[in-house]
C-alpha cells in the first residue's frame, strides 16, 4: 500500500499542482511564528516544548485519522495516505521558482531571475550574476528535493505500516519549524536544528548514494567524499557535492553579494553552470526518484511473497 501510495500522490501532484503557499503551509507558518513569539525566553527548554507542542499533535492526530480509517477500510486508509501525501511532498512544491527562474534566464531577463530567486531562498541576490543565479538555483533545487520529496518519503515509507502517513509529517512540520526557527540566535531554535540533523541523517545520504548510481557514480562519490565536510552545513554539503560531482558541474564557489564577494567552497568537477543545464539538474532529481520508487517497489514485492 506505501509504494501505490506514493505513485498517486506523485501522479496527483503533477495534474493538479499545489503550490507551497496552499492554506495548510500558512497556517502552520503562521502558528509557528506565533509560538516563537509567544514561547521564546531565550532558553533551550523552551525550543523543546514549542517544537512538541507543534508536532505532536499533528502526528497523533494523523497516525489517528489513518488507524480509524484502517479498521473501517483499507482503501480509505490508503486514500488517506494519498491526500496527505499530495499535500505534503512532491516536485511542484518547488519547482514553481526553479522553473520561473530557467525561463527567464532564457529570455535574458536578469532582474526578473534574481527577483524570483531572492523571494526563493531569502538571498540578496542583486548582484548576481547570470553563471551565479544558475548555481544557486540548482543548488536550492536540490536541497528543496530532498526536503519536499526525498525525506519525506523516507519517513513515510519508515512509519507507513504502523502510522501511516504521520512520519511524512512529522518530518515536513520538523523541517519547516527548523527553517522558521533554526536562524535564532539564543538557545530557542537549538532543539529544531538537532531534530533535523537526526531526521535527515540517513536519508540524506540515500539521496546522495541516489543521485551517484544516476549521474557520474565516480565523480559524485569522489566530491562527496573529499568536498561535502568542507561546506558550511555538513548534511547539505553531503547532498551538493554529490549531486554537482553526478552532473559533472561545479557549484558553490564565489557569489557577489551586499556589495563584497563571498567566498565558498566549491564543489563538484568539470564545467561551470549556465542556465541551459538547469534542465540536467532536473533530470537527474527525477532519475533519482525514479530509483527510489523503484527500490520501495522491489522491497514490497518481496515482502507480500514472503
Amino acid at each position: 500500500m506505501s509504494i501505490l501510495s506514493l505513485i498517486l500522490a506523485l501522479a496527483l501532484e503533477q495534474l493538479r499542482p499545489i503550490s507551497n503557499r496552499n492554506p495548510i503551509y500558512l497556517l502552520f507558518v503562521r502558528l509557528a511564528n506565533q509560538m516563537a513569539r509567544s514561547l521564546n525566553a531565550g532558553e533551550y527548554r523552551n525550543g523543546v516544548y514549542a517544537w512538541l507542542l507543534a508536532v505532536v499533535p499533528l502526528v497523533v492526530g494523523t497516525a489517528g485519522g489513518y488507524w480509524v480509517l484502517m479498521r473501517f477500510n483499507v482503501f480509505a486508509a490508503m486514500l488517506w495516505n494519498v491526500v496527505v501525501l499530495y499535500l505534503l511532498m512532491g516536485f511542484r512544491q518547488f519547482s514553481y521558482a526553479f522553473t520561473g527562474i530557467s525561463k527567464a534566464l532564457q529570455r535574458e531577463e536578469l532582474a526578473e531571475a534574481r527577483e524570483m530567486l531572492g523571494g526563493w531562498t531569502g538571498q540578496s541576490t542583486s548582484e548576481l550574476s547570470e553563471a551565479e543565479i544558475a548555481r544557486l538555483t540548482i543548488e536550492q533545487g536540490v536541497i528543496d528535493s530532498h526536503r519536499y520529496v526525498f525525506g519525506t518519503i523516507f519517513w513515510f515509507v519508515v512509519f507507513a505500516g504502523i502510522a501511516g502517513p504521520a512520519g511524512a509529517v512529522m518530518y515536513r512540520a520538523a523541517s519547516l519549524l527548523q527553517e522558521k526557527w533554526g536562524g535564532y540566535g539564543d538557545t530557542f531554535g537549538q532543539f529544531a536544528d538537532l531534530v533535523m540533523d537526526a531526521l535527515d541523517y540517513v536519508p540524506v545520504r540515500l539521496a546522495a548514494i541516489s543521485f551517484a548510481i544516476v549521474g557520474n557514480f565516480e565523480d559524485a562519490v569522489y566530491c562527496w567524499r573529499e568536498q561535502a565536510a568542507q561546506w558550511m552545513d555538513r548534511e547539505y554539503g553531503i547532498l551538493l557535492a554529490s549531486a554537482a560531482g553526478a552532473l559533472g558541474m561545479r557549484l558553490g564557489e564565489a557569489l557577489h553579494q551586499d556589495h563584497t564577494v563571498k567566498f565558498r567552497p566549491e564543489l563538484g568537477v568539470g564545467i561551470e553552470v549556465t542556465p541551459d543545464n538547469l534542465a540536467s539538474a532536473v533530470a537527474l532529481i527525477w532519475r533519482a526518484a525514479i530509483l527510489w520508487l523503484a527500490v520501495i517497489l522491489l522491497f514490497s514485492v518481496a515482502r507480500w511473497l514472503s
